[in-house]
C-alpha cells in the first residue's frame, strides 16, 4: 500500500537528523511541541516526522503548514502478534525500530512525540558509536537511557521481574553527581533500553539482524515491552548506557522511585511516559509539576504560530 502523501521535495539536506514516529493525531500535539523546544533550544539539526499509511490528511496538513520535512514509512510488526491488550500503545512501537534502516542519514536520534527537550542537546549527533560496516557485531551498536523496571504504579500485567532491585537507577542513588554524566552499565539488572530516545548510526545489516528477529516464530511472544524487549534481548550488553538526563521518564522524579538522582537543573530532555499526557489535560488542571513545564512550552508555541497566522486546534 502506498502513501497518498508524498514527502516533499528535498525531505531534508542534514545527515543528521531527530525523528519522531507519528501514526495518528493523538500525539500531533505533542509532535509539535517537541519540534517548536527542538528549535526553541537552537538545535542545528532538524526534526523528521516517520509517518506511517494510517496518518490523517489533517495531520499532514499540520505538518506541512508548519515546515516540519516527513517521510513515509512501514509499519512494523512481528511474524507472530504479541497481545498488547493492556498496553495498546505498544502496537505502534515495533515501528520505532525504523530508523536502524535510515541509511540515507549518517546519525539519527529518534524520540518520542511526548518528550519535551529543555536544554541543547546536539552532542548526541557526535557520540562515539560503532560504524554500520561493524554490522552490529560491535560493543556500542547504539546509545540509549535504560527503562525503569520499578513498576511505580503496581501494574499488575508487569512482569515479576520488574522489581527496584533490578532497576539500573537504584544503583546511582548514592552516586547521584556521576547520574548526571554517565548511565548505569547496560548490563545491569533487566538489561533493557528505553525506546523513547535511540540514537543510532543506520545500518542495512544492522536492520536486517532487527528484521530476522521479528520474523522468528517465538522470538517476540516474551516480549512484553516490544521495541525495547527486542534491543535488550538481541544486543544485550553492546548497547550505549546514556546518563538519564537525555531521556529523563517524569516518573523518575516522583518521590520514591528515583529522586534521589533527579535534578531538574541537569535534566535535557523529559519524557512524559504513561498518561495523562500533558496535552489532555487543560492548563490549570495539571496532574503533577512536570506537566505545567510542557504546558508553558505549549502555549508558547501556540503564540508564536498564531503570530505566523497558524490556528489549526494542534
Amino acid at each position: 500500500m502506498t502513501s497518498a502523501y508524498p514527502d516533499p521535495t528535498p525531505v531534508v539536506d542534514s545527515k543528521k537528523v531527530w525523528t519522531t514516529l507519528i501514526t495518528n493525531t493523538a500525539y500531533l500535539t505533542g509532535l509539535l511541541t517537541l519540534d517548536y523546544s527542538l528549535k526553541k533550544h537552537k538545535s542545528a539539526y532538524p526534526l523528521v516526522a516517520l509517518y506511517t499509511d494510517t496518518f490523517p490528511p489533517e495531520g499532514h496538513k499540520a505538518l506541512d503548514i508548519r515546515g516540519i520535512p516527513k517521510k513515509h514509512v512501514k509499519y512494523l510488526l512481528p511474524k507472530v502478534e504479541k497481545d498488547f491488550a493492556n498496553d495498546p500503545r505498544f502496537y505502534d512501537c515495533w515501528s520505532k525500530l525504523t530508523p536502524f534502516s535510515l541509511v540515507e542519514y549518517d546519525r539519527v536520534v529518534q524520540l518520542d512525540s511526548d518528550m519535551l527537550v529543555l536544554r541543547n542537546m546536539d552532542e548526541l549527533m557526535e557520540l562515539e558509536l560503532d560504524p554500520p560496516s561493524m554490522a552490529g557485531k560491535g560493543n556500542r551498536v547504539f546509545a540509549a537511557g535504560h527503562a525503569c523496571v520499578c513498576n511505580p504504579l503496581k501494574k499488575p500485567h508487569y512482569p515479576k521481574e520488574w522489581i527496584t532491585e533490578k532497576c539500573a537507577f537504584t544503583s546511582q542513588h548514592d552516586t547521584p553527581d556521576e547520574a548526571q554524566k554517565n548511565g548505569a552499565p547496560s548490563t545491569f539488572g533487566l538489561g533493557i533500553p528505553n525506546g523513547g530516545l535511540q540514537a543510532v548510526n543506520p545500518s542495512n545489516e544492522v536492520y536486517q539482524l532487527i528484521l530476522d528477529q521479528l520474523s522468528k516464530d517465538t522470538a517476540t511472544a516474551n516480549y512484553d515491552f516490544a521495541d525495547q524487549s527486542l534491543l535488550g534481548d538481541l544486543f544485550y550488553g553492546r548497547w550505549v548506557a546514556l546518563p538519564y538526563i537525555y531521556n529523563a521518564l517524569k516518573t523518575l522524579r516522583w518521590k520514591g522511585v528515583h529522586h534521589q538522582i533527579w535534578r531538574d537543573e541537569e535534566v535535557k530532555n523529559l519524557h512524559y511516559i504513561l498518561s495523562p499526557k500533558p496535552w489532555d489535560e487543560k492548563p490549570g488542571e495539571d496532574t503533577e509539576e512536570s506537566h505545567i513545564w510542557w504546558w508553558k512550552a505549549n502555549l508558547e508555541r501556540l503564540e508564536d504560530e498564531e503570530g505566523r497566522g497558524i490556528n489549526d486546534g494542534f
